[in-house]
């Protein structure tokens, strides 16, 4: 039997509570533990408490992981990013800064189709040691669990290639990535013309080859003017439902568009972005169950001032997530310590809420409430030891790592 202990934590954060994602006045409740312990075996937890208490009950020669003067977290769950591709887009990240807008860019061939060109021509290999190398920026932030999306090959074989390369990625590094399918991210060129066979091809071609070989876990769309209108959405996500998929949108980013109100009537799992979304829309996801991903980080990259209502959100009751949408165009950041004080200072979300928000809420989300999200008895005792006296700095402070050690299922990989 392995068996670890943590002492002395100067906040133990647990995020102990209901078994469900926390609303409301939970979302401020974050169980700490000051002078915290927690014991460890084979992987999971078995007990919290203070560490006069743990140190009581420890077995013989139990190795200490001494966390005196410093916060210990579960381990950030960021539940959407796009961490697969080929290149960057930096040339593009100049001409915003001239000037130029992310829907010119993209109208001009740029965007997310010139990550397909590129991706497109990357070998299965050569992706994932790009990839690799973005797994360990999500470790140095504290990240222990990445969804992690498909999107920029938009052909059978490219989509097939990244989803294996995520497949790879589970057992080559000790990051938990959760797969997901989003075929439909854009129009890709050679179907500009008649986006229709496009959507077919998803129907018929991609989505039995996804469930065929297990690939991924949801569906995920663009639903946005210009990418996926909501008739093809809903024909997209109603045959990704017939294969057994999870929902996860993308909706009311750049435009108001109604996405909101398809992802209610689908019952999705999730609905991310939202920056344009209404009162009504809030109402309709919260009386669905649907749980609001917020993407901070691309509307401050994206230079952009309008971020989601996330106060508003809070108060009609829903789970808000946090999440980085870590993406080489429109959040170029795997840093969930970044996206807590964008959190607090752009969307006036509470240093606890956007713990949260980026933990126990994140891991229902990607339907993992039960094995991590909180350090609790039975759970993955998946947690982080940030180098700060109080779980409040992490938002606080930004631009700079505070992450100290990282360990998945009790073994130290950072």
């Amino acid at each position: 039997m392995n068996t670890l202990a943590v002492l002395h934590a100067a906040q133990l954060v647990t995020l102990a509570g209901p078994e469900r994602p926390r609303v409301r006045s939970e979302m401020n409740e974050v169980a700490m533990i000051k002078d915290g312990g927690m014991l460890v075996q084979d992987g999971r937890v078995v007990r919290t408490g203070s560490s006069a208490e743990i140190e009581k009950a420890l077995p013989a020669e139990t190795p200490i992981v001494d966390a005196t003067g410093k916060v210990v977290l579960p381990g950030f769950v960021d539940a959407h990013a796009h961490p697969v591709f080929a290149g960057d887009r930096v040339e593009e990240f100049e001409m915003r800064a001239r000037g130029a807008t992310y829907e010119q860019i993209a109208a001009g061939g740029g965007g997310i189709r010139s990550t397909v060109r590129k991706t497109r021509a990357a070998s299965e290999d050569e992706l994932l040691a790009q990839a690799k190398k973005h797994a360990q920026w999500f470790l140095h932030g504290g990240t222990t669990t990445v969804e992690a999306k498909s999107g920029y090959g938009l052909t059978l074989e490219d989509e097939l290639k990244i989803l294996r390369v995520i497949r790879r990625l589970n057992t080559e590094t000790p990051i938990e990535f959760v797969p997901t399918f989003l075929g439909a991210h854009a129009i890709p060129d050679e179907f500009r013309s008649a986006p229709e066979q496009y959507v077919a091809l998803v129907i018929h071609k991609m989505l039995p080859r996804v469930a065929e070989e297990q690939l991924a876990e949801s569906c995920d769309i663009f639903c946005e003017r210009g990418y996926f209108d909501l008739a093809d959405s809903e024909k997209i996500l109603r045959a990704a439902m017939e294969y057994g998929l999870r929902l996860r949108m993308h909706v009311d980013q750049l435009t108001n568009s109604g996405g909101a109100f398809l992802a209610a009537r689908l019952r999705a799992a999730t609905a991310d972005h939202l920056e344009q979304a209404n009162a009504d829309e809030i109402a309709a996801l919260r009386d669905a169950g649907v749980q609001p991903v917020l993407l901070p980080g691309s509307v401050y990259s994206l230079g952009k001032t309008r971020y989601p209502s996330a106060r508003e959100m809070i108060e009609a009751g829903l789970a808000v997530v946090l999440a980085t949408d870590f993406n080489p165009g429109s959040s170029p950041t795997p840093s969930m310590p970044m996206v807590l004080s964008l959190a607090t200072t752009q969307m006036k979300m509470t240093p606890a809420e956007s713990v949260t928000a980026a933990t126990i809420n994140a891991a229902y989300s990607l339907n993992r409430g039960d094995k991590i999200g909180s350090l609790e008895a039975g759970k993955l005792a998946n947690f982080a030891l940030h180098d700060c006296a109080d779980y409040r700095e992490l938002a606080y402070y930004f631009g700079v790592s505070q992450t100290h050690s990282v360990y998945v299922r009790g073994e130290r990989v950072f």
